[in-house]
């Protein structure tokens, strides 16, 4: 019983994750969207969730290297996952920023702000299949 318990608090975990990273996806979206006009579509604002939901549900929470294999080499998967989420947080709280104070900044901030999300989703994406593929 105790098994079910821990795998479905884990489950809820990482699609809570999923949820947050939608979110951070869609900001991300309306915020170069709205700056770009031929940004502007459902299919675009769906890509950038989609981006976040991999990212977020598979590189947030990864399986980390053995005990004794930690002490001998670097996690490469473990500082991709911490720097792309960094990345994509931090891209997603800018956004957020821009559009609650209703900014207007230069629109190499906003192709700035694409692939800065691109790159930290992507870092989580291989991150999490990285250290899954190890198991």
């Amino acid at each position: 019983m105790r098994f079910r318990v821990r795998k479905a608090a884990h489950v809820l975990e990482r699609v809570g994750l999923a949820m947050a990273g939608a979110a951070c996806g869609l900001f991300v979206g309306a915020y170069v969207g709205s700056a770009i006009a031929s940004l502007t579509t459902q299919g675009f604002l769906l890509g950038m969730m989609l981006l976040g939901v991999l990212g977020f549900y598979l590189g947030i929470d990864t399986p980390q290297l053995p005990f004794d294999e930690a002490h001998s080499q670097l996690d490469a998967a473990e500082f991709l996952s911490a720097a792309g989420t960094l990345c994509a947080t931090l891209t997603a709280f800018a956004s957020i920023a821009i559009i609650v104070l209703r900014l207007e900044p230069h629109v190499a901030w906003t192709w700035l702000a694409l692939i800065g999300w691109i790159a930290g989703v992507a870092m989580q994406i291989v991150a999490g299949a990285k250290a899954r593929m190890r198991k």
